[in-house]
């Protein structure tokens, strides 16, 4: 069996450019987005229950290691048919679409304590603040993608226990993000219902048809099966 092949078992060919085109776009959201909204004046929409909200430092293990549990439902999710992946990876394109908008032109800050501890988990944190400047905050893409992970394998044949797996895994998603103090609570409410809502309008309205027709128009120019 060729290294192709192989490939093909793990991730349909269909999804190889639909795939890339999510890593790419995302990139381009987050961080193509900073260079306009630099001296822009940034809302706090931070609220009560935030302040109640502990720094718990070794949260930010979960925070990080999120990104294996998103690289692992995506797969599941595009894996399902190729309908269901033109639809997942359209509506997640069009809520980081929303995101960029918000994040040009709502953009949003937060007040982090800084970690004075020296353990391991503080010092962990303490780099992240210095890698993730403390903007593009609303919505919350950390939560969006989550919660996509569960919009995605909702209607599949997974198994049921995986799906409980995956809410669970989300849910522990939204906790790092307030314990580490990347996020806000309102940021969390608006990932999700952002993936709700784009998973919705893709569906009812149908223009996931036309995404994966411009999807294998573009695949068969770059040569790619599609």
């Amino acid at each position: 069996m060729s290294l192709r092949e192989r490939i093909n078992q793990i991730v349909p060919y269909y999804a190889w450019l639909p795939l890339f085109v999510t890593v790419f776009w995302n990139m381009l959201v987050y961080f193509g987005s900073r260079p306009f909204t630099s001296h822009l004046y940034h809302y706090d929409v931070s609220l009560p229950i935030d302040a109640r909200i502990p720094l718990i430092p070794w949260t930010v293990f979960i925070y990080f290691t999120c990104y294996l549990f998103w690289i692992v439902n995506y797969v599941l999710a595009v894996r399902v048919s190729k309908k269901a992946c033109y639809r997942f990876i359209c509506a997640e394109i069009l809520g980081k679409t929303i995101c960029l908008l918000f994040f040009v032109f709502f953009p949003t800050t937060a007040v982090r304590p800084m970690p004075i501890g020296t353990t391991f988990w503080d010092n962990m944190l303490k780099n992240l603040y210095i890698m993730d400047a403390a903007d593009n905050l609303f919505p919350s893409i950390h939560c969006f993608v989550s919660w996509m992970c569960v919009v995605g394998i909702r209607k599949s044949t997974i198994p049921n226990w995986y799906k409980v797996v995956s809410v669970l895994c989300s849910l522990m998603v939204f906790v790092s993000v307030l314990t580490t103090k990347q996020h806000v609570f309102v940021d969390v409410i608006g990932g999700v219902l952002l993936a709700e809502g784009c998973y919705f309008f893709v569906e009812k309205s149908g223009i996931w048809q036309g995404f994966g027709i411009f999807m294998r128009r573009c695949g068969r120019r770059l040569k790619l099966p599609v």
